[in-house]
């Protein structure tokens, strides 16, 4: 397992990320059509019958990005000093060095300061990052900056559990490997004591590898 930590001393609030590019699909279709025939392959037998078209709609539906990273906060006057944790979010990406797919699991922490964050807007920033090219260590990054924004301060922490299939099913074929990032600001990085409390509670519920 491979961890990066990164504690900015002021993380930037992350900006609303603007809508996805038109993608041409008939061109992309052409594209498998021929990427299959330089592989080798016959895309008119059966079988490959209506693949190019397919891979192209998988493409343009993944890269499809919406607002769905809007966030909700509800006013909770009374929740000062608690520690929320919002895990189980499980993602899918695509590794941009090697375009093959990365799953990710996301848990998320912060500190509440007179409001809360609806919970299914985490999952939803989630999915969001991840619908794009990618690297787990800015995909990391992204999240933790956007919930700067939604939640108006620093006291953010995002980890991230990595399973790349460029390094299961390529190169050293580790199928074991994961890959862990851990982005914190504001107090979780300056009080080790509420840091080792995510950080306990988040590789709970990682279970074993």
């Amino acid at each position: 397992m491979t961890t990066s930590i990164a504690s900015p001393a002021a993380a930037p609030t992350a900006a609303v990320p603007g809508p996805a590019a038109v993608i041409d699909t008939g061109r992309v279709a052409g594209l498998i059509h021929q990427l299959l025939a330089e592989l080798g392959e016959d895309p008119a037998r059966e079988g490959l019958t209506g693949t190019p078209d397919r891979v192209a709609a998988w493409w343009n539906a993944f890269l499809s990005r919406d607002g769905a990273a809007t966030a909700t906060c509800f006013t909770e006057s009374q929740l000062g000093g608690q520690l929320v944790i919002v895990g189980g979010m499980s993602v899918w990406s695509l590794c941009e060095h090697h375009m093959l797919p990365m799953n990710l699991q996301v848990t998320a922490g912060y500190v509440p300061d007179g409001e809360v964050v609806g919970l299914s807007k985490f999952g939803r920033i989630a999915q969001h990052f991840a619908a794009r090219l990618q690297v787990q260590e800015r995909f990391t990054r992204q999240v933790a900056e956007y919930l700067n924004g939604v939640i108006g301060h620093e006291d953010v922490t995002v980890a991230v559990r990595g399973l790349h299939l460029c390094m299961s099913m390529r190169g050293v074929r580790m199928e074991e490997a994961r890959t862990t990032t851990v982005h914190s600001g504001g107090r979780f990085g300056t009080d080790p004591v509420l840091s080792q409390q995510f950080l306990t509670l988040t590789t709970g519920l990682w279970g074993a590898p």
